[in-house]
């Protein structure tokens, strides 16, 4: 279905509603790259324009993938929940931004709302959005989960310990992991990224890991960001799997480059919640996005980037993860050119994920190559922290060495507690202040107290 509107004395065609959410979509990288982008500022106005007056139901008859080539499309289409979507059938995406940022609207009735939402809808409504709606909106939106912790609580931010290593050496981990407690990190996950996909390995880890945290009642969860069918395997040969990690994308072809599908995902969660391990909950699954993914696997059908980021989050709202986060700067400029697009789009991705019903964090991020620096991360963790986001990284020193890309530190997570009156999951902070690396009002306690809290606390 084409799309037309006059701006001024020239009249814009959208051939349908893929290329209207395209061309309606903020500059960037990739979607220049991937040949989809609007031509010019005045194109991209007339598309928002055009885009603000497509009722929101237009999205349940006109698919931007045909339903029947790809299977995310198909999640989209038979999962949708008409009953939730009533509260807002008769608005278009205009009206819909409207009441996402009434003063009226709270963040029960947009969670409320969620389910009757389809990727695409709120895919366009960021399009009418400046960064400063994409917060406000976000912020009203509290979306809880659980393992051993509690994640996603208003007041309270928490931190992936991420102690990776080049080689995958035991002590070199060990030693980043226990830096990153000295800073209270660790909440939402310890969790490693390792240098080799060999199952062995990965088992290794996940042994080492299970003990200090077993040993030492630390109440959070553990994981190694292998290929979920190497966490397979690890289940299958006894190792202890607490949370089953996968990259996933928004497309079916997209997918199919990871190495993944639908029904997979859906046995891996199956063996992991018959683990049984959780304490408090059962979200056992933990998925990483990013724009550009599709594009880069030559899987987009011609969708623009951000659309197709937020179709990946509906693969993930299927699997009611415990942590789901954008790795938002870590493919490179060729999809996000500078720090201003890394920026926009983190505050878009957090946007998309919260009004999906996930418990969206980020991984403020940028790669060696990109027109970015640390001054653009502080903004944009600033700014995500604004919005109520879930859970940031915490890496050494904010150099992953095995990775190869700059993201957050563990002091990071500190500046933004202190600055928004933030704190840890409360489970996690009660450890804290037990073993002693937190005093009172939720501070650190002095370096050297808390080596000796800890080094007491937890032999090795």
């Amino acid at each position: 279905m084409s799309h037309t509107i006059q701006a001024g004395r020239r009249f814009h065609q959208f051939a349908d509603l893929r290329e209207l959410l395209a061309k309606a979509t903020p500059a960037r990288s990739g979607d220049r790259l991937a040949g989809v982008a609007a031509e010019s500022a005045a194109e991209r106005v007339a598309a928002q324009m055009c885009l603000a007056e497509v009722p929101l139901a237009h999205f349940l008859e006109e698919w931007v993938i045909p339903y029947e080539e790809d299977e995310v499309t198909r999640l989209i289409c038979d999962r949708h929940d008409r009953g939730a979507f009533a509260v807002v059938a008769g608005m278009n995406v205009g009206e819909f931004r409207e009441w996402l940022l009434d003063y009226a609207t709270t963040g029960v009735e947009i969670a409320a709302v969620s389910g009757g939402l389809t990727p695409e809808m709120v895919a366009a409504a960021s399009k009418l959005m400046g960064n400063q709606d994409l917060i406000l909106a976000a912020s009203k939106v509290r979306v809880v989960s659980r393992f051993r912790n509690t994640q996603g609580l208003a007041g309270r931010l928490g931190v992936r310990l991420q102690p990776n290593h080049p080689t995958d050496d035991v002590r070199g981990i060990v030693a980043s992991i226990l830096d990153g407690l000295l800073y209270g990190c660790g909440d939402a996950v310890i969790g490693i990224n390792p240098a080799t996909d060999s199952p062995v390995a990965c088992g290794e880890l996940l042994r080492m890991m299970d003990e200090l945290v077993s040993r030492h009642e630390i109440p959070t969860q553990t994981c190694v960001l292998t290929h979920v069918t190497n966490t397979m395997q690890c289940i299958g040969a006894g190792a202890p799997v607490d949370l089953i990690f996968q990259s996933i994308a928004g497309t079916e072809a997209a997918n199919r480059s990871f190495g993944v599908s639908l029904s997979l995902l859906k046995e891996a969660r199956e063996m992991g919640l018959a683990l049984g391990r959780g304490t408090l909950g059962d979200n056992v699954m933990y998925f990483e996005t990013g724009q550009g993914s599709c594009l880069s696997a030559g899987a987009h059908h011609g969708v623009d980037q951000q659309t197709l980021e937020a179709r990946a989050h509906a693969v993930a709202r299927e699997f009611s993860p415990l942590l789901v986060n954008t790795v938002v700067g870590f493919i490179g400029p060729e999809y996000l050119y500078d720090g201003k697009q890394i920026t926009r789009a983190g505050l878009e991705d957090h946007f998309c994920g919260k009004m999906l019903g996930l418990p969206m964090g980020c991984d403020v991020c940028y790669t060696n190559h990109a027109e970015a620096d640390q001054d653009d991360m502080d903004n944009l963790l600033t700014l995500l922290g604004v919005a109520g986001c879930n859970f940031i990284m915490g890496v050494p020193g904010a150099d992953d060495i095995m990775l190869n890309y700059q993201s957050t530190s563990f002091h990071d997570s500190h500046y933004l507690r202190q600055v928004l009156g933030l704190r840890p999951a409360p489970e996690f902070e009660a450890w804290l202040e037990r073993v002693g690396i937190f005093g009172e009002g939720n501070r650190l306690l002095p370096a050297e107290a808390r080596r000796h809290g800890l080094l007491t606390s937890l032999p090795l």
